[in-house]
């Protein structure tokens, strides 16, 4: 089943109710009856691969001049270097506010 079956699919009322009623639970922060008991615990390798995704924001194009190296290093890491680098300037600055630093 794809996005496009779930979104072209037509729903019984009686299934939009449940939804419905499934979403209030979820928006009122109720995850009472989900069974946990299933989803096995996570490896220390995946704990320590993962990482923390942050708030969808409006961002401001820029135009910035990198390095050869350091874009190809960026690169080198896959699909979303621009991303990564909005993500490694965004820890630098909370780590900065966390520790008091003031630039400039």
């Amino acid at each position: 089943m794809t996005s496009d079956d779930i979104r072209n699919r037509r729903w019984t009322e009686a299934e939009k109710e449940a939804l419905r009623r499934a979403a209030a639970k979820r928006a009122a922060g109720d995850d009472s009856d989900i069974d946990y008991s299933d989803i096995p615990k996570l490896t220390p390798e995946q704990l320590a691969s993962m990482v923390r995704l942050r708030d969808v924001r409006r961002k401001v194009p820029v135009s910035v001049r990198l390095d050869p190296q350091v874009l190809d290093w960026l690169r080198s890491k896959g699909e979303g270097h621009l991303t990564r680098i909005n993500d490694i300037l965004t820890n630098l600055m909370e780590a900065e506010r966390r520790a008091g630093i003031r630039r400039g």
